[in-house]
């Protein structure tokens, strides 16, 4: 169970950091319009609630590529979600 615990945290980390950097650019950048960088945070507690639904989905047949796809779609969404913090 360990894998499992390593993934929710993985999952935590990346999109807190995420969360984090949005808020540095926020406090940066005061003078900007904020709505695009709420957006993303919106976006980036959206996938967080995604992903962690999904780990915590009892009924899987193959365990291993269950894990190992929500793996894969927290490294697509996070760095969709970087390109978009970097738009800003």
């Amino acid at each position: 169970m360990a894998n499992v615990r390593n993934l929710k945290k993985d999952i935590n980390y990346v999109l807190g950091d995420i969360i984090e950097a949005v808020y540095i650019w926020e406090y940066a950048n005061t003078d900007k319009d904020t709505k695009k960088s709420e957006a993303l945070i919106d976006e980036a507690i959206a996938t967080f609630d995604q992903l962690i639904e999904k780990v915590n989905a009892k009924k899987v047949e193959n365990q291993k590529a269950h894990f190992k796809s929500i793996a894969q779609d927290l490294e697509n969404k996070g760095k969709d979600l970087i390109e978009k913090v970097n738009k800003l």
